[in-house]
């Protein structure tokens, strides 16, 4: 890997007085962004538990920790590492989180999206999101990789509650195709391509940090998902008020409770989704190779930067 240099680069105006909107804190945190490396990233992944080897792919690589920007929150889950990562996978100019913060870690939800928003006020209109989940389907195994075709947010919350800044979307977003059918489909065609067999299914976003009961599992069931887990929506809600196209991919670390016979633990999440790196490597740089023509091509959506 060659490493960045730090060529100037055209930046936003950095707010002159205490951010007092999402868009200030946003700008704020490219600013610093911009001081540090040059590349202009036209496509972002996030990368969830266990999940984050991809980003030490890259070619060019360039990794500015979570703590280093303003407004961002640092991760204190076993599994993110932290990192915004800039750099080029099949030679397209990506920025990936290496991790991410939760609900559940006890952080605002408009701090948990400060990553995927300062993405898309960089300018990436076309994001690919990554997490470990629970399976719902008993006929599913640990290690299967599942596209998710839309969610459940039973959350509690929304990152769009409260007054709405307008310099970033709609007060009224529509979420009819939240999980873009396009680029769902060039996840399948990198998977097919890279010969790894997908699911697809809908993902129940929950608060955490407890597993899930069994009758909550049923009631999921009951509901229509086939995957839970306690990320992924808030920043789907996030991106797609901004106009980004998004796409997600489940990882099936374990299956739910009252299916699986053995009690549930981070390490099993963690050990799952290590055991499946080369194959997600394979898809996700399938996939991005994909994005980036879209990108390149200005096939992605407006708003928000």
């Amino acid at each position: 890997m060659v490493a960045w240099g730090y060529a100037a680069a055209p930046v936003p105006p950095i707010s002159q007085s205490p951010p007092s909107s999402i868009a200030a804190r946003l700008d704020d945190c490219v600013f610093a962004i911009r001081k540090r490396v040059s590349i202009e990233p036209r496509v972002g992944l996030v990368l969830g538990s266990g999940l984050g080897a991809f980003a030490d792919t890259l070619d060019e690589l360039v990794k500015i920790p979570y703590r280093d920007l303003p407004h961002m929150p640092a991760s204190a889950v076993v599994g993110h590492a932290g990192n915004f990562c800039f750099g080029r996978a099949r030679g397209v100019p990506v920025v990936c989180m290496q991790g991410r913060v939760h609900l559940y870690e006890g952080h605002p939800i408009e701090t948990v999206v400060q990553g995927v928003r300062t993405m898309a006020r960089m300018g990436v209109r076309l994001v690919l999101l990554t997490n470990a989940a629970g399976g719902l389907e008993p006929s599913w195994s640990a290690g299967d990789l599942m596209i998710v075709t839309d969610h459940l947010n039973l959350t509690g919350t929304s990152p769009l509650a409260g007054p709405n800044d307008d310099a970033l979307g709609p007060r009224f977003p529509d979420m009819t195709r939240a999980y873009d059918p396009a680029l769902r489909e060039a996840l399948a065609d990198a998977a097919r391509e890279a010969g790894v067999p997908l699911r697809e299914g809908v993902y129940a976003g929950l608060l955490g940090p407890t597993y899930e009961t069994p009758a909550e599992v049923r009631m999921l069931r009951g509901l229509g998902a086939q995957a839970v887990g306690m990320s992924t929506v808030a920043e789907v809600i996030a991106l797609r008020h901004m106009g980004v196209r998004v796409a997600a991919l489940s990882c099936i670390t374990n299956l739910a409770a009252g299916i699986s016979p053995r009690p549930l633990d981070h390490a099993e999440v963690e050990a799952t989704a290590r055991a499946r790196r080369d194959d997600l490597l394979k898809v996700l740089g399938g996939f991005v190779a994909r994005a980036g023509a879209v990108a390149m091509a200005g096939g992605a959506g407006t708003g928000g930067a």
